[in-house]
């Protein structure tokens, strides 16, 4: 793939979580991908998977917008950090858990990789900032964020 194709099919998945488009991101995904995520036990290899993933996000913070803030382009990969907007107003999935809302807004921030062959995403990787959005929404402490202090 050149550039601007990989370029055109990020674009289009970060507008697809930007217009809360299942869909549109599903879209872009080629058969037989594999999606890892650090907040997931096992990589995402189906449609419903890769689905119930995205909607969770869309429910926990349904005014979310998403930005990609670096990018960098290779061959038949990319890589890019984003930054995410939302209020906390659904219930947030985590692992085996339902959070309840906070009603908190946040500032997330993340990173992803993809390979990507005859213009699909056959492998995708993402690194959501978990442990700061937590903090953000009042579910870690603050100065768990500290460095810590040897025991005297």
């Amino acid at each position: 793939m050149t550039r601007e194709e990989l370029e055109r099919l990020d674009d289009a998945g970060m507008a697809a979580w930007d217009q809360h488009d299942p869909d549109a991101f599903l879209g872009i995904l080629a058969d037989g991908f594999v999606w890892r995520d650090l907040t997931m036990p096992e990589p995402m290899t189906t449609r419903d998977a890769a689905r119930a993933y995205i909607q969770a996000w869309f429910t926990a913070f349904p005014d979310m917008r998403v930005t990609t803030t670096n990018r960098v382009v290779g061959e038949d990969a990319l890589a890019a950090e984003l930054e995410f907007t939302g209020t906390n107003t659904g219930p947030l999935a985590m692992g085996d858990r339902e959070i309840p809302p906070t009603g908190k807004g946040v500032v997330g921030r993340g990173s992803y990789f993809l390979r990507a062959s005859e213009g699909k995403v056959t492998e995708f990787s993402t690194h959501p900032d978990t442990a700061g959005m937590m903090m953000q929404l009042g579910l870690l402490p603050q100065e768990s964020a500290a460095t810590p202090t040897t025991p005297a």
